[in-house]
């Protein structure tokens, strides 16, 4: 299996409807943080999968869509102010 590299995607989308199937697609692949914000530990092949399938949902002329990558050394530098915490990579628990 790949590495799994760290993002945050972020959507705009105009249509309730077309909101919610973004929606459930970002869950079923990381971790919402914020509104229409998420965090996932990601290898190629599933981000192409993951871009492939929003993609389909998305109106360019109206949605957008945008993913972050951040490096290992990236993620260290992100600070959480008030609730909620920084997605851990997949087979880290934190107690």
């Amino acid at each position: 299996m790949n590495e799994r590299d760290f993002y945050v995607l972020a959507y705009d989308i105009a249509d309730d409807r077309r909101r919610a199937k973004i929606a459930r697609l970002m869950e079923s692949m990381g971790a919402r943080v914020q509104g229409s914000v998420f965090e996932a530990h990601l290898n190629t092949a599933e981000l192409d999968r993951l871009l492939k399938r929003a993609l389909r949902l998305l109106r360019k002329e109206e949605d957008s869509l945008r993913v972050y990558s951040l490096c290992a050394a990236c993620r260290k530098k992100v600070k959480v102010h008030g609730s909620g915490s920084l997605t851990p990579p997949p087979g880290v628990t934190i107690v």
